[in-house]
């Protein structure tokens, strides 16, 4: 893969680079705009889909950081991007053109003080995984194999500039209005800012591996605080293969259901028993050893989930309260679903709205097992989603809905459903957690 020698740093080089993207994607509207003479709507669309994906990344991938995690973040969307976002937002989680090795000694020795062979008897500088918002290296040091995430160059400077840059799009996409929209661009920030410090990351990773080692089949590395610092990790190397890419060549369901077991008894523990989650649940955070258990990595996103989001939030997850209208309606207000200031209508239209979309989207907790390899459940999602993302009643109300600790706990819940399809995991139990 063709390596980069530079990222661009300043805020005026960063927008000019999005600029410029911007320039390729209106040449992509010329073109759709021709197309649509010679070809159908349908086939039209899809190229312009596909081009518009293409260049947006190639220019997101350039910048990495916070714009290049958030097309991660969008990759998840799969409910409402188109299928050409997808795939190619997709990338972003672990399949990012690396630092080259020059630049990779440089940044090594401008975070540490030192150079990688001072620290470890052995240092590949050429990378064997690069995400948004670093890359990963691997070491050896007294005969143990070591990953060593390096943090890009200006990432952590840049947060707030480049979500200024991406939150015109942000807006539109998700049909949210100026005002009191900052709250939610202010969530998105703050865990951005936290997944720069990396010193934060190497704790909460202690902490979830403590507090959940004793989950089945589930593994954690083992972290060097003296080998890391504010913009590098060390940790032990893990051997196993990508979620995504085990997923696209298992055919053993026994296996699928032993990790799907795994992945969710670690979610639900996590929500339940801590109240704090991994907020970032993408193929390239997890790996399958080759004895088939599950290993989690990179806990630099993690949600502290307060009391007074989680009791309403989960008291809509059972079915005698959904189909209680007036405890529904009151759960709704609670979440800042139903504000105080809504008309008739949107009481109307958001309680019919959410009614539909938790009946459907809490089913798993409805029952003691469930089998999340039903594609008639997920068609549904994906059905529900494309039609409100679609629903032009919906585009002319406020969208501005719901606390602010839905953006990652709901991301988590998208995330956590979306690999456990994956998987093809079935029989699940879903109240495990509750007896570990």
């Amino acid at each position: 893969m063709k390596t980069i020698d530079s990222i661009p740093v300043s805020k005026i080089h960063r927008a000019s680079k999005l600029v410029s993207t911007g320039a390729k994607v209106g040449v992509n509207y010329l073109k759709y705009y021709g197309d649509k003479l010679t070809k159908t709507e349908h086939e039209a669309r899809a190229t312009l889909n596909e081009n518009n994906a293409e260049d947006i990344y190639d220019g997101l991938k350039q910048l990495k950081g916070s714009a290049l995690k958030v097309a991660q973040m969008l990759s998840m969307e799969k409910s409402i991007m188109p299928q050409a976002y997808v795939e190619k937002f997709s990338l972003a989680q672990f399949s990012v053109p690396p630092l080259s090795p020059a630049l990779v000694l440089k940044t090594f020795k401008n975070y540490f003080g030192k150079l990688p062979n001072e620290l470890y008897d052995t240092f590949n500088t050429t990378s064997v995984n690069a995400a948004s918002i670093g890359q990963v290296h691997l070491a050896t040091k007294n005969g143990k194999k070591l990953a060593v995430k390096i943090q890009y160059p200006g990432v952590a400077q840049s947060i707030a500039s480049d979500l200024a840059l991406v939150k015109p799009i942000a807006m539109k996409m998700f049909n949210i209005k100026g005002e009191n929209s900052d709250k939610y661009f202010k969530e998105v920030e703050g865990k951005l800012i936290e997944e720069t410090n990396y010193i934060l990351e190497v704790q909460q990773s202690k902490e979830i591996a403590n507090a959940c080692k004793h989950i089945p089949n589930l593994l954690f590395p083992q972290y060097y605080e003296d080998l890391s610092s504010e913009k590098i990790i060390t940790m032990d190397f893990m051997e196993g293969k990508h979620l995504s890419e085990f997923t696209a060549l298992n055919n053993n369901q026994e296996t699928a259901n032993i990790l799907g077991q795994a992945l969710w008894d670690f979610y639900m523990f996590q929500i339940h028993k801590l109240k704090k989650v991994h907020a970032d649940p993408h193929p390239g955070n997890f790996l399958v050893s080759g004895n088939g258990q599950l290993i989690a990595l990179d806990f630099g996103c993690m949600k502290t989930i307060p009391n007074e989001f989680y009791v309403p939030y989960f008291e809509l997850a059972k079915p005698e309260n959904i189909s209680n209208h007036r405890y529904f309606v009151a759960k709704l207000y609670e979440l800042e679903i139903l504000r105080e200031d809504d008309t008739e209508e949107e009481i109307v239209f958001f309680t019919e709205m959410f009614h539909e979309l938790l009946s459907l989207f809490t089913q798993p907790f409805h029952v003691e097992t469930f089998d999340f390899s039903n594609s008639e459940f997920f068609g549904k999602i994906a059905e529900l989603g494309q039609r409100y993302s679609k629903n032009t009643e919906l585009r002319k109300m406020n969208g501005n809905r719901g606390s602010k600790h839905f953006i990652y706990i709901n991301r988590t819940f998208f995330g956590l459903y979306n690999l456990m399809f994956d998987l093809k995991a079935k029989d699940i139990k879903i109240n495990n957690f509750k007896d570990l």
